[in-house]
């Protein structure tokens, strides 16, 4: 009699260890419950096909983190497996820290981590932006001698440009053996992201000398770096020669140009490029508008920005929480409270951001006692705020005068909303003491603060001790804040006022000399007039023509 080569219990392992790879890729929760209670109905051995790590991937995958959590922590010899598909689903989540928590376990039970183990870490990092943490892994990935695997190499590129160290990063581009077009990607975006534009052009083209032809998305990032840096000529030239390159210039190209115009402030640029790409036939979608409206806040046309939202209740995202959130923002901006909140009222699902920006547009307006009770409301339907809230609340208090409030919600931060006090809280804090008179105590907070001085804070005090008469505690701190490097003029020219009142006019041209020498320059104000053919111009605007890219170019 010929045996078998499998046993039944055998066949049957296969069997529910198929199903459960196919419950996993599908991520179907329910069969999957399903076939982990007939494995333990069947009493297999957990260890046989790695099903102990198959259910954790297929609790993880389908988004039941508590499941995954009770298996994983119930299996006697986890492998790498299993703690993948565990980093990898919190890391999906949001939960940076829990993430890096079990890359940790990993350690600590000798469980040797792969490539795919440290492309997610790095990641958890960067959404904590702990450089620190990122440290401690790449001296993990070079114990494990996975340094030069490339897509290593270039999470570690990655990790160190987001989170500001770029010679890091650089350091570990220049030693890899071999790279991709991720390699040089990630370098050059790195680059770009610090408005080093000069370094990221020289790899750009040794990129192309090295053999290796830039993508799209390598393109994307040089012509949005220019964009944001504010030059036009230099974006439209990338955009020329792409076009030249034989590559067609996507969606994405457009909302990376038209995002980095309007984050240089360029709002005219933006718009008439959004024009120009309606008329090329691209369609635009939620990044668009998002990238768009705050373009029309900086213009203060509220005729364009209810063209825009016009076009956004045709294309069916007036519901979308961001692009909702960027119209309240653009009609705070506009000055319209009404129309912030209609669009507000009628988001199905509000997010933090949603509540902030309509929190603020309150405060920006004098609504003082709507911004409080809007967010006495959002703690009430379980919004937890954020730095962000905490920020506009006490803009709103410093506006409407409620030093008191201000001052007990800045008191409660930490043990009351979990929220650390930043550089911004206190400039808040500063503004509200000193725009109620309170020098003396802006002078002492102003001493005390642990952390380092902005512009924002120098402005306000300077400005609290000219309006309130306290010349002297303005000298006090002259000392101080002309050794720091401010780079906005205002603190500088407040302070110079302040002397020249007094008749000081050595210190005056002290004060001068420090601007010089830190190149600090006050910039010409200007304005906005919208004319009737619906153009929005300033008096340092380019003139346009159209080129044979079908864009508009500077002349």
């Amino acid at each position: 009699m010929i045996k078998p080569l499998l046993s039944p219990n055998a066949l049957f392992s296969d069997h529910l260890g198929f199903l459960l790879q196919r419950c996993l890729k599908c991520k179907a929760l329910q069969p999957g419950k399903q076939v982990h209670a007939m494995l333990l109905a069947s009493r297999i051995d957990m260890n046989i096909l790695s099903m102990s790590s198959k259910l954790v991937g297929m609790y993880a995958s389908c988004g039941d983190l508590q499941s995954a959590r009770l298996v994983l922590e119930r299996t006697q010899n986890p492998n790498v497996f299993a703690f993948n598909w565990m980093v990898s689903a919190l890391a999906f989540h949001g939960y940076h820290e829990e993430a890096i928590g079990y890359f940790s376990l990993m350690q600590e039970l000798g469980i040797v981590a792969n490539k795919f183990t440290f492309s997610i870490v790095l990641k958890q990092c960067v959404g904590l932006m702990d450089f620190n943490k990122g440290r401690e892994v790449h001296c993990v990935i070079s114990r494990t001698g996975l340094g030069n695997v490339v897509s290593v190499a270039n999470s570690l590129i990655d990790m160190y440009c987001k989170c500001g160290h770029v010679g890091y990063g650089r350091k570990v581009f220049d030693g890899m053996i071999e790279r991709d077009v991720v390699s040089w990607t990630s370098m050059i975006c790195g680059y770009c992201n610090i408005g080093t534009l000069e370094e990221a052009l020289v790899l750009f083209e040794r990129m192309k000398v090295e053999g290796l032809e830039p993508n799209d998305f390598t393109w994307n990032v040089m012509i949005a770096g220019y964009a944001r840096d504010g030059d036009c000529n230099g974006a439209f030239v990338l955009f020329s020669r792409m076009v030249r390159e034989g590559l067609v210039p996507d969606l994405v190209t457009w909302n990376a140009m038209i995002s980095g115009f309007t984050q240089s402030l360029k709002a005219v640029e933006a718009w008439r490029l959004f024009q120009d790409m309606l008329v090329a036939g691209i369609k635009p979608n939620q990044v668009t508008v998002t990238g768009l409206l705050p373009a029309c806040g900086l213009m203060g046309s509220i005729h364009r920005g209810k063209e825009l939202h016009g076009l956004i209740y045709r294309m069916g995202l007036d519901m979308n929480v961001f692009v909702a959130t960027a119209l309240i923002d653009m009609y705070s901006k506009c000055g319209t409270v009404k129309d912030a909140w209609d669009v507000f009222d009628r988001i199905p699902i509000k997010n933090v951001a949603s509540w902030n920006a309509m929190i603020g547009c309150y405060g920006k307006h004098g609504l003082v006692d709507s911004s409080i009770q809007l967010f006495e409301r959002m703690q009430a339907e379980g919004m937890q705020a954020n730095h962000i809230t905490l920020i506009s609340v006490l803009s709103a208090c410093s506006h409407g005068g409620l030093v008191e409030k201000g001052l007990t919600i800045f008191r409660s931060m930490k043990e009351k909303y979990g929220v650390e006090i930043s550089q911004e809280h206190y400039s808040c804090v500063l503004d509200l003491l000193c725009r109620s008179g309170r020098m003396v105590e802006a002078y002492e907070l102003f001493k005390e603060m642990p952390i380092e001085v902005t512009d924002s804070i120098v402005g306000a005090f300077f400005n609290g001790c000219k309006i309130h008469g306290r010349r002297d505690l303005a000298k006090l701190m002259a000392e101080d804040i002309l050794r720091m490097e401010l780079k906005r003029p205002g603190g500088f020219v407040t302070l110079s006022n302040i002397y020249a009142a007094d008749g000081e006019w050595e210190e005056v041209e002290n004060i001068r000399k420090v601007m010089k020498e830190q190149g600090v320059h006050k910039k010409p104000g200007f304005s906005w007039v919208e004319k009737r053919d619906g153009f929005v111009e300033s008096e340092t605007r380019n003139e346009y023509k159209i080129a044979e890219t079908g864009i508009g170019m500077p002349s």
